[in-house]
């Protein structure tokens, strides 16, 4: 399918193996794969095939003579013995042995191995493990035993033999007898050249090639790629030189990689991949992740002839390649730097040097302010320098996120002069917002402190009321503990004068209850003993008969005992 510039897009994986051109998109009839290339009107067809990467088709190299594939089912030996039954059809020398092993001696060769024979300078294969005895015992006349190499192996060449295994990792690089190159994956053949020979130019870790392919603007990796090449004698003036048979790529998720071949451009996806065909070539890899990236553009000048370098930041995101590499770029960030020079050197070219100095940058954020004679103007300028780039943009297949303008410097001596004005301007500013900055920290120190006063002196009042509170508060308890203390010596007193009352009426009543004289008698002395004991032992007594006798009558003597205790 072609599109502008007579460029056909195709889909492409491997090349089959077994041709040596690359099929064309119409050489297959299945609409098995159809699929529409993004901003294009045609749809793209292509066959499963191609886009896939399982390998050489072995079954186009087995009409070769003596050349057989090495089956799953069959391994190695089995291979070999199909290999050695077309020689035996074809009239030609068998390469297996017919030697048979013993137990006891010889050259041992265990399971899993083949056992290498010169003939001659023929091949012999010993396939049957056991022990091999030399001569005399057998006939090892013109055989020379080379030794023994394991089934296993990924390539054994041996005299003209020639077996190859690869598993699913790997991919052989191989150069048939004719110098023709092809490509063996998850499989493997055995083959027999009498006429020139099989040569393995490399066994390839496709998941782990050599080169590592980065956007060299972003150093995003891309993917990676290796080389395979082959040396030849190309005459006597040219001598031995080496020539690139083969590309192998490895494109990580979300990227892809362009091929040519002629004017058709063939996009592969991410995989891994290869290429043998001398006329197909690599343009580029590609992501279709987002990208962003300050870029400074050249000097652009202002309407009156002052230049200005900007610093732009771009975010994009390439969805079609196709489009990008059609129209000659091998990145996305080359055709936005471009398009982006052209529409800011229109832009700026229509603005004066003191409308750029307001403006600040272009985005969407600016021109809010309708005050300004120039912003409707600058307004359109940004508006249109946007929808220009956007429209460019997805011409190349790009998407544009975002644009902006972060930084301008002037130059010249215009420049100069209005930057040391500017700059001048500023440090007034500054030095104006020092000043009240200043202010400001004085009066809310000073704040400060009045708040501290504040706080202090209601402090102190709080501690006063505490105090008094506290005063207040022990002298009540005081005078509470005080009555309660009064109260309890009454209660006491009280208790005790009525139990001391009692007592003296119980004895009294006891002693009026006495019926005998004699006992009243003797209550009435201890009574009069208990008197005369409370006068204390340096009491003098007048007795009561001469006191009687002499006029003086009892009570004063007991008075004038009473007294004269006293004194003493």
């Amino acid at each position: 399918m072609s599109v502008a510039g007579a460029t056909t897009v195709v889909g492409y994986g491997s090349t089959d193996i077994g041709n040596d051109n690359m099929h064309k998109p119409g050489d297959y009839p299945s609409e098995k794969g159809k699929r529409r290339a993004a901003g294009l009107s045609e749809t793209v067809t292509f066959d499963e095939a191609i886009t896939h990467s399982n390998g050489m088709a072995v079954e186009s190299l087995e009409e070769r003579p003596f050349f057989v594939k090495i089956s799953a089912k069959d391994g190695v030996i089995g291979a070999l013995q199909k290999l050695d039954q077309q020689l035996q059809s074809a009239g030609q020398t068998s390469i297996i042995s017919k030697k048979e092993p013993i137990t006891w001696f010889g050259e041992e060769l265990v399971p899993g191995q083949v056992g290498l024979v010169n003939h001659g300078g023929l091949p012999k294969l010993l396939l049957k493990p056991g022990r091999y005895p030399g001569f005399p015992f057998r006939n090892w006349i013109a055989r020379t035993y080379i030794g023994t190499r394991s089934l296993s192996e990924t390539v054994v060449e041996f005299q003209g033999l020639t077996v190859v295994q690869v598993s699913q990792n790997q991919a052989a690089v191989i150069c048939d007898p004719q110098n023709r190159v092809f490509i063996i994956k998850n499989g493997g053949f055995a083959a027999l050249s009498l006429v020139g020979s099989y040569s393995i130019l490399a066994v390839i870790d496709q998941t782990h090639l050599n080169t590592v392919v980065r956007d060299k603007v972003t150093n995003a990796i891309l993917g990676w790629t290796q080389e395979v090449r082959m040396s030849r004698n190309t005459g006597k003036d040219g001598g031995n030189r080496e020539f690139v048979v083969a590309l192998f790529l490895n494109i990580p998720a979300n990227n892809c990689a362009i091929l040519q071949k002629g004017n058709d451009l063939i996009v592969i996806p991410a995989g891994q991949h290869y290429v043998i065909d001398p006329a197909i070539t690599l343009r580029g890899m590609f992501t279709f992740g987002e990208n962003q990236l300050e870029m400074p553009t050249k000097d652009i000048f202002t309407r009156d002839q002052v230049p200005v370098q900007l610093t732009i930041y771009l975010k994009w995101q390439l969805m079609e390649p196709l489009k990008l590499t059609t129209h000659g770029y091998s990145t996305a960030y080359e055709a936005l730097r471009d398009k982006t020079q052209s529409i800011l050197t229109q832009v700026v070219s229509h603005l004066d040097y003191s409308a750029m100095i307001k403006q600040r940058q272009i985005g969407p954020d600016v021109m809010d302010d309708n005050k300004d004679s120039n912003s409707a103007f600058l307004d359109a300028l940004r508006t249109r320098a946007l929808d220009e780039l956007v429209e460019a943009s997805t011409e190349y297949g790009i998407v544009l996120k975002d644009l902006a303008v972060i930084d301008r410097q002037f130059k010249g001596d215009i420049a100069a002069t209005m930057d040391k004005l500017t700059t001048r301007a500023l440090q007034a500013q500054v030095e104006a917002a020092n000043v009240d900055r200043e202010n400001s920290n004085s009066v809310k120190k000073e704040q400060g402190k009045l708040e501290v006063a504040r706080v202090q002196a209601q402090t102190r009042i709080t501690e006063a009321d505490a105090n008094a509170y506290s005063v207040v508060a022990a002298a009540k308890a005081a005078a509470e503990a005080l009555g309660i203390d009064a109260k309890a010596k009454a209660e006491a007193t009280r208790i005790a004068a009525q139990a001391e009352a009692d007592a003296i009426r119980s004895r009294a009543k006891a002693d009026a209850d006495v019926q005998d004289a004699f006992a009243r008698e003797m209550s009435a002395r201890r009574v009069e003993v208990n008197r005369v004991q409370a006068f204390g032992n340096r009491t003098v007594f007048v007795p009561t008969d001469a006191a009687s006798q002499s006029g003086i009558s009892s009570g004063l003597a007991m008075g004038l005992g009473m007294v004269q205790s006293v004194s003493k």
